[in-house]
């Protein structure tokens, strides 16, 4: 019942931009903070961004601020992830999350299939 598409990864040159969406289905959206979480090489989901259930606050970790913007459209049932001037190293599988907030996965019940980006010239 609960679904969520995730679309917008791909192959992006450093400096690039891109745009990720996730359309969520089967449960109030609006109901739910959302963010995004994204793979390490070990196999654990770091996080990345998040956002509050009325898009009134927003948090990210260090590495992407000021790069990245994390929006929501509740209407849409949708959560974007805006990359901008990317690296190399933001290269990872990306995950749209619903839950409670924060930045431990463990506060997120809702996941995504996951969409690759890669960062490469």
């Amino acid at each position: 019942q609960v679904q969520f598409v995730e679309s917008g990864g791909g192959l992006v040159e450093p400096g690039g931009s891109l745009r990720l969406s996730c359309v969520a289905s089967g449960f109030t959206f609006s109901d739910y903070n959302m963010a995004w979480f994204r793979q390490t090489p070990e196999n654990e989901r770091a996080f990345v961004a998040t956002i509050d259930r009325s898009a009134d606050s927003a948090l990210y970790v260090d590495s992407v601020r000021g790069r990245f913007t994390i929006s929501r459209d509740n209407a849409k049932n949708t959560v974007y992830l805006q990359m901008d001037k990317v690296k190399p190293e933001d290269t990872s599988v990306y995950y749209c999350a619903a839950g409670s907030g924060g930045h431990g996965p463990s506060s997120y019940k809702y996941w995504g299939q996951g969409t690759q980006v890669t960062v490469s010239s």
